[in-house]
Formats: structure tokens, sequence, C-alpha cells
């Protein structure tokens, strides 16, 4: 009796353990082709589940950095996949974040060809184009509702001078490498944390390229803002006076340098804004068109 009651006990704990390790990972944000429409049962629609199933199936590897893309199928009906996991995350939240999104992403878009869906842990995208390439598309903006008081010139300054310094960083990495940096900066007794990341496919200068286009877009969703995050197809660059990534683990991925100082005031200039709808009670977001 005592043997059956500590085998109950123990096979309640591993069940405990194995629900807490597979939270849903945290939405963010979808983008659906409403225009580029596929007919249920076709061959567009066998190819792609085809690719997620692969994409679902490589994410459980150890050795492909959180990235992985691929193609199925042929001409007209070939789609082009990828995911990319935050480089803070262990592979047992990447592949949790991956194996949901395959799901979650037909919900949310039955039969678009082309489909994005992002996660604080990851994202996930399909296409009947092929983006694997170092062209850019429009970028999906995210901003926190709250404006910094203090100096608010000196603190768009900061952030852009901090995730153009991690940029720098994130692309001299070796192509296949995590392309990937965080760093914290001191702000009127707050931190300023910062994280920059292309998919490890990409060269040096095309991922420099990339997250330097990001930043310029700061403009047009983030001015003032205490957060911001500008996605494009192939990087990511994002800012938050709170921390929303493992510290611990992004240091052991890529070590970063110190906290960068604050500089003196620039030359007040013109100021871009776009209005978007409400995603959660921090964040506004909009799809640049």
């Amino acid at each position: 009796m005592d043997s059956l009651k500590l085998s109950t006990i123990l096979l309640s704990l591993l069940s405990l353990a194995i629900i807490t390790q597979a939270q849903d990972p945290k939405y963010l944000i979808y983008s659906c082709s409403d225009t580029t429409t596929f007919t249920r049962n076709s061959t567009y629609q066998a190819n792609l589940n085809l690719l997620l199933s692969s994409l679902s199936s490589n994410s459980t590897r150890n050795n492909i950095n959180g990235f992985y893309n691929v193609s199925a199928g042929k001409d007209p009906d070939e789609v082009y996949g990828m995911f990319l996991c935050r480089g803070d995350v262990s592979n047992s939240v990447c592949r949790n974040c991956v194996n949901f999104a395959t799901k979650d992403i037909l919900k949310k878009c039955p039969i678009g060809k082309v489909a994005t869906i992002w996660y604080d842990e990851c994202e996930l995208r399909y296409s009947n184009r092929n983006f694997f390439s170092a062209e850019y598309d429009s970028p999906v903006f995210f901003s926190n509702i709250n404006y910094v008081t203090f100096e608010p010139e000196r603190f768009n300054q900061l952030v852009a001078i901090t995730l153009s310094n991690i940029s720098t960083r994130a692309a001299s990495a070796p192509t296949g490498d995590k392309k990937f940096a965080v760093q914290q900066a001191n702000y009127n007794s707050q931190i300023l944390r910062t994280l920059v990341q292309c998919t490890p496919d990409l060269s040096t200068p095309d991922c420099h390229r990339c997250l330097e286009g990001a930043i310029s877009k700061l403009g047009n969703c983030c001015d003032r803002k205490q957060g911001g995050i500008v996605i494009f197809a192939r990087c990511t660059i994002r800012y938050e006076l709170y921390e929303f990534y493992n510290a611990t683990a992004a240091a052991e991925a890529v070590p970063a340098p110190p906290p960068v100082a604050l500089s003196p005031p620039p030359a007040s200039g013109s100021e871009t804004r776009r209005k978007g709808k409400v995603d959660n009670a921090l964040f506004n977001c909009l799809v640049a068109i």
C-alpha cells in the first residue's frame, strides 16, 4: 500500500512538472494574407502540412541554434517556412513554442498562403514566396503604451546607441552561430534592457543592415515610449525598462559588455507617429504597410 501511494505521488509530481514545463508561449500578434489564399485539400495545403510537420520535428534538434528553414513541394505550390527562437530560451522552451505555433497559426490563418505568428519566445512564418534571401519585408511594430517623462530625447538617443552597439556584436557572429546580443544601460535610476537578433544564416553585412534598418524605424512607433519592438522577417530589435529576457541565459549565450552611460542630449528633431490598436495592457501594435 505504501509503495502504491508513493508511486501515485511520484506520478502526480511528474505530471505537474510536465504541465509546468509545457506552458503555452506568450502570444504577441499574427499576420495573415487575406488576398493570397489556397483551396482546402489542395496541393498547397498538403505541402503546407508537410512543411509545418518538418518545422515541428526539427525543433527537437539541439544543434540548430533555435533556427530552421525549409521548403516543401514544387512551383507553383511550393511553400517556404522557418522558425526562430529567442536567443536566451532553452531548447525545451523553443521546442514547445514551435510545436504550439504550428497548430496555432492554422487556427488563426486557416487558408492564407502567407502567415506569420509571433510569441515572446519564438516566431514562425511561411509563404508561397521565397523569403530566405536578405530582402526584408515591411516590419511589424509594438510599442509600450507608457511614455518616459525624464529627458525623453536623451532616452531616445540612449536606446538608439545601445541597440546600434549590440547590433554590431550580434552581426559579427559567424554565419550559423546565434546572431543575438543583449545589453543594459542606466537611465534615471532605472535599467534599460535591449535585445537584437538575426536569423543565424544571415551574413555579417546582411544582419547588420537588417538591424540598422529596424533601428531606423523606431521613430515610426516608439518615440519616447518606455519600450518597443521592431520585427522584420530576418531580424528583431527590442528594448524595455523591465526585464523581458533571461539575463543569466543571455549572458551564457553572448556575454554582455559593461552598461552604457547616458550621453549628452542631442539636438531636437521631428517625430513620426502612427496609430495602432492596443494588443494588451502594455503594448500598442501595428503592421507597416
